[in-house]
Formats: C-alpha cells, sequence, structure tokens
C-alpha cells in the first residue's frame, strides 16, 4: 500500500513502513522502520520551514505471475518533488533520487530477484534485522557511480579528503568526530541521521551505511546546483553558528598546563609589554580540585575574579577547562549517582575512565545532569568572569571504547552514543544564553552533525607533532568544513611532543603557525618537551600535576620568534576580513575554510586538489606540509587572474603554478579584484 497524508509520501509494506517527506528547500527527509510506528526523533534535525510537496501515485504496474510475493510488484509507483528534489518509489519498493532536470543523483542498492542480472545474490538495499526489543542493526545500501568524489563525515586522522573508496566508523575518539553528512560531486548533499554507532562505506562497488542498533533508519538528502547550495540548505536543516565573538577571531595562547594563577599571568603581562596581540588564554586541566567538582583549587588560583579583571583589562579572555569525568572521591559524586547523572555500565565495574583515579562521565543526554554541572560550573567559574569553557574529552574518550557495555538517560551507547558531543555543547550554551550571554563560544574535542549551532569551535584532538601529522590536519579541517562545521582548529605544533630546541620542530612550529593563522580560530597549543614538574603522587597530587616545556611564541629562539610574531600582526591585519567570514557562517552556513570546489565547482581540476584551499571568497592558501620545503607546487582555479600576496605578481587560472616558500612565507594568492593587507606597510 503507498498513499499520501499530509504532504507525506508513505509505502507501507509486509512489515516496513517507509515514509518521505519535505524538510527545508529542495530536500526530502526519510524514515523507515519495521516496528509499528515511525519514531518523531529529530536528532540533528530542526523543524523545516512550512512546504508542500508535489506528490504522485501512479496505477499499480501489472505484476508478473509468480514474482509478486518476493518484491510486491504489484504495488504502485509514486513519486515526491519539493524543488530541486524528486525521489521515486518503483513497483518494488525501490527508491531513487533525481534532480529537477530528471538526471539519477542516488539509488539504492538491490540484488535481488527483481534485479535479473543479480538476482542469486538475495541482498537487499534495505536491511532491519532485530536484535534486541524494538531494536535492529540496520545496512542501507546504494549504488557507487564512476567518477563520484564525496567530501565531509567530519574529521578522521587520515591523508585523505576526497572519501571514496573509505571506509569510516561511525563513532567518536580522541582525534575523530563523526559527523555523518557527505556532499557528492553529483550535485546532493546526504545526512545519516542516525546517532547510533555504525559505519558508512564509500566503495567503488557500492555505498553501505549501517547503524548496529536503531528502531527505524533516517536520513535526509538535498540537491544544489554548487556545493554552496547543498552546504546552505544542510545548515538551515541542522542549524548556523552564532556570531563568532569578537575574541575569536584572534590570538589564543595555550600549553599543556600553566599550573597556577600567577604562571598564567606572568604569560599575559609578557604579551603585553612585548606589545603582542592576544585575544584568549587558557587554564588547562587538573586547575580543579578533583575531578567532577568543577571549581579552581584556591592553593594555586586564590582569587580568580581578580585574575578574570586584570585579563580583561589587558583585552583578553580566559578559557577554563572543564572534564565530563567525576571522580568517586568528587564532593559531587554521591549526589549525582543518587540522581542518575552518570553514564551507565551494562557490566562489570562502574568506571569509565581511569586518570589518577576512577572515574565516571557525566550524561548529558539527562536534561537534569546538564542543569546540575551547568549550575556548578555558573557558580564557581562563569560568575567570576570566566566567558569561555574548553569542553575536554567531548567524545567521551573511554578508557576501554566497549561502545555496548555503556547506556545513556537516552538509550545505549549503540544507540545514540554519538550524540554525546551533541548534548555536552548544549549544556553549556543554553547555560551561557540563559545567562545572557548573546553568542556562546565553547572549545570541543568532538561533534556531531548540528553541534554548530550550539557555539561549537572543535578541534582536532591529540595528535602528533610531524609534518605527517600536519597533513593530515589540512584535510580534516577541510572535512570538517564540509560537514557544517565552521568553526574549527587544531593544535599548532601538535599537542604530542615537539622539542623546542629540536631544529626540525621549529621548523615544523613555524610552518604550522603559519597555517594555523589561516585557520578559524588561530590557537597555540601543544604538550613540549622535556616534561616537567611530574615527581608527584599523581593520585592525589592534582593540584601539582606537571607541565611540559614552555610554549609561548618567544620559546624557540629569535629567529622563530620574529616569524611569529609577523604571523600575528598579519591576523590583526585581517581581522576585518575575517569578520566578514565569520558572518556568513552565522548568517548561511558558509565554511571560513573551503575546498577549491567550493568556490570554482566548474573547474574540474579542482574537485582532486586536497592540499591547498580557499581562505573565504578571496584568498587561496597553499600550506607547506614537508619538511626542509622550499619552494611550493601548486593550482590556480578558475579562469580569472590570480596575484601572487607577497610578490604582487600575477598568475593565469586554471595552472599549476610553482612558487617560492622560504620559512617564513607561506604560499598566499589573492583572487582578481581582492585586496587584502598580507604585506605589512
Amino acid at each position: 500500500m503507498i498513499y499520501e497524508k499530509n504532504s507525506r509520501l508513505i509505502r507501507e509494506y509486509d512489515n516496513e513502513k517507509l515514509m518521505v517527506e519535505p524538510w527545508g528547500k529542495n530536500s526530502l527527509r526519510i524514515r523507515v522502520t519495521q516496528n509499528a510506528e515511525l519514531a518523531d526523533d529529530a536528532w540533528a534535525l530542526l523543524p523545516p520551514s512550512e512546504s508542500k510537496a508535489e506528490i504522485k501515485i501512479d496505477s499499480p504496474p501489472k505484476a508478473e505471475a509468480g514474482l509478486a510475493l518476493y518484491a510486491g510488484l504489484g504495488a504502485p509507483c509514486a513519486r515526491i518533488r519539493n524543488g530541486k528534489i524528486e525521489a521515486r518509489i518503483d513497483g518494488n519498493g525501490r527508491m531513487a533520487f533525481y534532480d529537477r532536470g530528471g538526471k539519477l543523483l542516488l539509488a539504492e542498492c538491490w540484488r535481488t530477484l527483481i534485479d535479473k542480472p543479480s538476482m542469486s545474490l538475495n541482498k537487499s538495499g534495505r536491511e532491519l534485522k532485530g536484535v534486541r526489543g524494538d531494536s535492529f542493526r540496520a545496512a542501507f545500501r546504494f549504488d557507487a557511480y564512476d567518477g563520484e568524489k564525496l567530501f565531509g563525515m567530519g574529521q578522521y586522522q587520515m591523508p585523505y579528503l576526497d572519501l571514496k573508496g573509505c571506509s569510516l566508523e561511525l563513532a567518536h575518539r580522541n582525534s575523530q568526530a563523526s559527523v555523518p553528512f557527505v556532499l557528492s560531486s553529483r550535485g546532493y548533499g546526504f545526512l545519516w541521521n542516525n546517532p547510533a554507532i555504525g559505519r558508512a562505506t564509500f566503495g567503488k562497488n557500492g555505498t553501505e551505511w549501517t547503524a548496529e542498533s536503531t528502531r527505524q533508519v533516517d536520513y535526509w538528502i538535498t540537491a544544489g546546483d554548487t556545493p554552496a547550495e547543498i552546504e546552505e540548505a544542510y545548515a538551515e536543516a541542522t542549524g548556523k553558528a552564532p556570531m563568532m565573538p569578537e575574541y575569536g577571531i584572534g590570538f589564543w595562547q595555550c600549553k599543556l598546563r600553566y599550573r597556577s594563577q600567577d604562571e598564567l599571568l606572568a604569560v599575559a603581562r609578557e604579551h603585553k609589554r612585548r606589545g603582542l596581540p592576544m585575544s584568549v588564554i587558557v587554564a588547562d586541566f587538573f586547575h580543579w580540585t578533583q575531578q567532577g567538582e568543577y571549581k579552581f583549587d584556591p592553593k594555586f588560583w586564590p582569587d580568580v575574579e581578580g585574575m578574570c579583571k586584570e585579563l580583561k583589562s589587558m583585552g583578553i579572555e580566559l578559557m577554563v577547562s572543564i572534564w565530563p569525568t567525576v571522580d568517586y572521591r568528587s564532593e559531587n559524586f554521591a549526589e549525582m549517582m543518587e540522581k542518575g547523572y552518570l553514564v551507565r555500565t551494562e557490566r562489570g565495574v562502574r568506571v569509565t575512565m581511569q586518570l589518577f583515579g576512577q572515574e565516571i562521565f557525566f550524561d548529558p543526554t539527562n536534561p537534569g545532569a546538564r542543569e546540575f554541572v551547568w549550575g556548578k560550573a555558573k557558580k564557581n567559574y562563569y560568575d567570576k568572569g570566566v566567558n569561555i569553557f574548553w569542553l575536554d574529552e567531548a567524545e567521551p574518550e573511554y578508557s576501554v571504547y566497549d561502545y555496548d557495555n555503556y547506556r545513556y538517560y537516552l538509550g545505549t551507547d549503540l544507540e545514540v552514543g554519538n550524540l554525546y558531543p551533541f548534548y555536552y555543547a548544549k549544556t553549556f550554551y543554553d547555560g551561557m544564553k540563559k545567562a545572557g550571554m548573546e553568542a556562546p563560544l565553547n572549545l570541543l574535542r568532538c561533534a556531531w552533525a548540528g553541534s554548530q549551532r550550539f557555539g561549537a569551535l572543535v578541534w582536532s584532538g591529540d595528535i602528533d607533532s610531524t609534518f605527517e601529522c600536519l597533513g593530515r590536519q589540512l584535510r580534516a579541517g577541510l572535512s570538517m568544513a564540509m560537514s557544517g562545521i565552521p568553526w574549527w582548529t587544531t593544535d599548532i605544533g601538535g599537542f604530542h611532543g615537539g622539542d623546542g630546541k629540536d631544529p626540525l620542530f621549529r621548523q615544523l612550529l613555524v610552518r604550522w603557525f603559519e597555517y594555523g593563522c589561516f585557520s578559524p580560530v588561530f590557537r597555540l597549543h601543544g604538550n613540549r618537551s622535556p616534561l616537567s614538574g611530574f615527581d608527584v603522587d599523581f593520585v592525589s597530587g592534582v593540584g601539582t600535576f606537571g607541565t611540559g616545556a614552555d610554549n609561548e611564541v618567544w620559546s624557540y629562539g629569535e629567529d622563530v620568534y620574529e616569524i611569529l610574531k609577523s604571523y600575528l600582526f598579519l591576523r590583526e591585519r585581517l581581522k576585518p576580513y575575517i569578520r566578514g567570514l565569520m558572518k556568513a557562517a552565522h548568517e548561511k552556513g558558509t565554511p571560513v575554510m573551503r575546498p577549491l570546489f567550493y568556490d570554482f565547482p566548474e573547474d574540474a581540476q579542482a574537485w582532486s586538489v586536497d592540499d591547498e584551499y580557499m581562505f573565504g571568497p578571496d584568498l587561496l592558501v597553499a600550506p607547506v606540509i614537508e619538511a626542509d620545503q622550499k619552494e611550493r607546487r601548486l593550482y590556480l582555479p578558475g579562469s580569472g587572474t590570480w596575484k601572487d600576496a607577497w610578490t604582487g605578481e600575477k598568475r593565469k587560472g586554471g595552472s599549476a603554478v610553482t612558487v617560492a616558500a622560504p620559512l617564513d612565507r607561506i604560499p598566499l594568492f589573492l583572487k582578481e579584484g581582492a585586496d587584502l593587507p598580507i604585506v605589512a606597510k
């Protein structure tokens, strides 16, 4: 049976219920279940603007004798159109999507009796197999297309921008953020609107999305003439970032941890004494009395209000690290346990992380837990002048990633686990909005689809200090941009390792710093060698936990300092331009940094370039990501003229060029007609 109801196309056959409905401009939402009713969980999606689809249900085709039992060939065919996209359901129930000109965008992949060349495989395009209660293991399959390129999906530590041929775990880990939205060169965007643990495989012989445990399958698809149109539709569907606060576009200073108020203020004062710009400085982890107490240790941080006031007088905001871990010894543990605010385990000891104690993550999917944690943070941080939070461990980082062993307020980890960073961001965003902050911004180590609407600035995790890793972050940042997360940053210099006296690391730091200058957020961080202050009792010595070596711009010798200083001031000169990019991200969902094809979709070569990007519409950036490189080969897209931002030399678009890349220079090109203050006057 197939019918129309409330501008929705519904097909019921045997025990399957499928619904297709308009969901925003040029977009459709599809839900499928074998339960009695479809669930109304929105997950990443916002309520759509009102739209009425065009629906046509054809007369039932005549079934071939003996085959109707296999695939329902007696069922009618139907179409539903919303603007530039149309879904068609054939007599067998197979779905396919077309653009307004009738070009095929994407089709389900069936290999059963209805597909005569492959009838013996008996492999359906929609597969729901019961695993427990009303939950299923889902596998949805789509055809693959030669020449198709795929982008987005969040942040994975790999050297690929084009995802064709990749198999990706739909789960979060430290430095891995699963944001299940993919943009296709064929002219569509696809959101797997399902927070379950699973996998996406973009093979040459087919695409497959799986969920280990879910009540239904839910996905959203949009069609557009350009990547920008697709991204903007996705932003409308899942939300846009707030307007970036002014302090967000300046320079952020951080190291493994400043161990005391005196250490932190000394660095801020030295920046100002040298006349260097700084917008944010960070009090990182283990400044607290105990995990899960959400307050400074007064022994090392005696006057938080006075510290914040002094920093604000210098034009600097303080960002404070929050961990979602609650130690058994925390003063809040008993109350949080009693009220059900902690993640549960299905078996074994009730411990989800071990780091200098026995900890359990708080459960942000529980509204009461969100209010409780924000209440503590507001009292001990926000009310004392702290306006930015570093929401670390946001995956969360389980000591053992046994996803089948954890349970949240909203369901099991297998069913809803990818929502953790979404609700972690919402915890603080909602609290800060209620407290009167117009545009909250918080740093997280993970995200899911829609996290951007909660002011989530995502960084790429605890990564290595190597050139190879720098190259991975370049692709990760662009992938996050195409996943609808416009605020993104990375630890300049990498997090793990980096000896300040090592010439190779100094070279890496400079190249990373140059790249960081042209990232949405410009942030220096890392755990530098040699470490110090680690001769303490790790279990009880929370406040005296050690730190890495110095990680300030003047920490790496005078030659390096002069280069880094020049990029600090270059970022300042670019603030008006960057402010405009942040406005576009807020108003339209436009990525701040994006692959070349975003601005030049008509240039076929631009779709294959993965080591350059556009920083806004006017500036092409080609980072140096190999050691000892003194020149850089790069591609200039389009048919217009480009100007070398350093030398003024003009080059023709649609061509590859080689330019000088001495240590103090990142290759930059201005689009024809653009004028940005790259060189100081």
